[in-house]
């Protein structure tokens, strides 16, 4: 997942997570996070996941997006790149990933492990 750091506005300080792509960001209804300051457009930019490039941003033709103090109308985004886009920025994120639970694997291995010392022990007392 993906989450924008509000850095200035209104919303100052929030955090907002994407859980799903593509990602509308704008002042309007339909977009995923909506931003109600001054020069946002009502579909200001989209936020992509393209396979073999990450998470590409696409800002409208005519709407000011900056990437890093970058003008830019389409690019690929980093980890920690500021979003700026009318009278706001956004400080872009890849949230912290959950290790999954490995104690029953770890259990599986161990007793097969047991298992097998068992039967190496039984297999050379009855060769003895």
């Amino acid at each position: 997942m993906v989450q924008f750091k509000v850095l200035s506005g209104k919303k100052a300080g929030t955090m907002w997570s994407a859980r799903r792509f593509p990602v509308q960001i704008g002042r309007g209804q339909s977009a995923d996070l909506q931003l109600e300051e001054s020069g946002v457009w009502d579909r200001h930019l989209r936020l992509d996941f393209v396979p073999l490039e990450g998470l590409v941003l696409t800002s409208q033709p005519e709407a000011l997006t900056r990437v890093n103090g970058e003008p830019v109308q389409q690019t690929a985004l980093r980890n920690g790149d500021t979003i700026e886009l009318g009278a706001t920025s956004l400080q872009f994120w890849l949230t912290d990933c959950r290790q999954a639970g490995l104690r029953w694997r770890e259990w599986l291995t161990w007793s097969a492990i047991a298992v097998v010392s068992l039967l190496q022990v039984g297999l050379v007392y009855l060769l003895w």
